[in-house]
């Protein structure tokens, strides 16, 4: 698919529930957001079908998230399904790891193609204020489950929150010294409450991380599906990545559209731009006509962000990141 400046888009992330069994200080209140009544979650088939749609149109790349992805019961009977849609090449999922250790197998028997672990701290301390949660060592199993068994490429992402010494990225980093598991930062973005928190810029982090691990040399020996720098450094077997979002505006590569877990189609992270696809599911509509449906947003999808001037913008979604599946 071609979008209305040019642009190829071949990459969905789609959101499976606005359900989370944390608490993240920079993704949502402490009390947790209102949360959609299941009726209004899309359902698998319907799913699928919008996938059949997309994959017939180019789209070759599926993201599956949340809100937290493995609270959704029998996601991996969703990602199996995804497999099976011809044209669809790659299916990934982003989780915060607490469930991973007992759902690795079924994830990966299911054909998860990689598994990418939001992790921004390994101090229990440190990680029970940013998630508000005690799930630090579950987490750290799960990790150690993915490493020992190896069957698909791991990914962690950090977001620096609360500065380096509280946050200890040093120790995460380490997860990439002796085994393949690629340690991505990703800068903080100024949507819902993570516009409360200090931006960290690539430029600082990396001057700090090569003070620690020496010179970090560019490579392009990891595959992707989004913007994500990597890096080598010195006696790592993983790569070192940074996807920097503020710093380094990447949207005129942009690949990508989001799929809400209540059906809405959104082609810019920061804006509440795109098409409501459910009422059209719902309504016992042709393939054809969600189709156009689909095809007049991505006409009008955006050139760009404007994250850097700050939260606010006109036109700016107001949900979090757990509501938008970042």
């Amino acid at each position: 698919m071609i979008d209305g400046v040019g642009r190829t888009i071949d990459y969905i992330r789609i959101s499976v529930t606005d359900r989370c069994n944390l608490r993240c200080i920079y993704c949502m209140p402490e009390e947790g957001v209102p949360l959609l009544p299941h009726d209004e979650i899309l359902r698998f088939h319907e799913i699928w079908r919008i996938a059949e749609i997309l994959a017939k149109n180019g789209v070759r790349r599926v993201k599956l998230t949340g809100g937290e992805p493995l609270v959704r019961r029998r996601i991996a009977e969703l990602a199996a399904g995804l497999k099976r849609i011809p044209g669809i090449d790659n299916v990934t999922i982003t989780t915060n790891g607490v469930l991973l250790e007992e759902m690795y197998d079924e994830l990966v028997d299911a054909g998860i193609d990689a598994i990418t672990v939001s992790l921004d701290t390994l101090d229990r301390d440190t990680y029970c204020q940013i998630t508000r949660r005690d799930e630090a060592e579950r987490v750290k199993r799960g990790i150690r489950t993915a490493v020992e068994k190896g069957r698909v490429p791991l990914k962690i992402n950090c977001v620096p929150v609360l500065g380096m010494e509280k946050q200890q990225i040093f120790e995460i980093t380490e997860l990439a010294r002796t085994a393949p598991v690629h340690v991505r930062f990703i800068e903080m973005m100024p949507i819902g409450t993570g516009g409360r928190f200090e931006f960290l810029s690539e430029e600082r982090l990396r001057a700090a991380l090569e003070e620690r691990l020496g010179p970090l040399t560019p490579c392009s020996d990891v595959p992707g599906n989004g913007p994500c720098r990597y890096f080598a450094a010195e006696d790592h077997v993983g790569r070192i990545g940074f996807i920097s979002a503020v710093s380094h505006q990447f949207c005129s590569a942009c690949n990508r559209v989001r799929l809400t877990a209540e059906g809405f189609l959104k082609t810019c992270l920061q804006y509440d731009c795109g098409v409501e696809l459910k009422p059209l599911l719902r309504s016992g509509c042709s393939d054809e006509v969600l189709e156009q449906a689909i095809k007049r947003a991505l006409s009008e999808k955006p050139a760009g962000h404007h994250f850097g001037d700050g939260a606010g913008q006109p036109g700016s979604d107001r949900r979090g990141m757990s509501q938008i599946g970042g």
